[in-house]
């Protein structure tokens, strides 16, 4: 075990874990920031989506040993009310169905929308290539992805 200092939505947190746990579990378990969720646990669906320094990571993959000195945001750092364009545009066009990859779709459209304020469909794809939604949401993802970059 070693102790981590980490810089969690604009808030520094000390955890007490092992150097291989995955920022997942230390967001989930320890730190009790349950949006962020567990899909696949090999970086491959997307739902583990948080911002380190400001670019999305699957933090099922990262080590909480990688994060040392770096900033992350969770959904739940993302806005203090949902008042995020992008949880406003999700609202409007009723994106979740089962919502279970929403946080991470949301954070990867976030980190688009903060390097590319008006993307085309094309760049949405490419940025939004790996996040998986079992309930084949994509239209209405793109839909709001284009209504918060106006």
């Amino acid at each position: 075990m070693a102790t981590y200092s980490i810089k969690i939505n604009n808030e520094t947190r000390q955890v007490d874990v092992d150097p291989d746990t995955p920022l997942l579990w230390v967001l989930r378990d320890n730190l009790n920031l349950v949006g962020t969720k567990y899909g696949c646990g090999i970086a491959q669906c997307g739902a583990c989506t948080v911002h380190m320094n400001g670019d999305p990571i699957r933090s099922c993959s990262v080590p909480i040993s990688r994060i040392d000195g770096a900033s992350i945001t969770t959904i739940e750092g993302l806005s203090e009310n949902t008042s995020h364009p992008l949880q406003k545009a999700w609202q409007e066009h009723d994106v979740p169905q089962c919502g279970y990859c929403q946080a991470g779709q949301i954070m990867s459209a976030a980190a688009l929308l903060k390097s590319n304020a008006s993307p085309s469909d094309e760049e949405i794809d490419k940025a939004m290539h790996g996040n998986i939604c079992r309930c084949a949401s994509y239209t209405k993802i793109k839909a709001a992805i284009k209504s918060a970059s106006k």
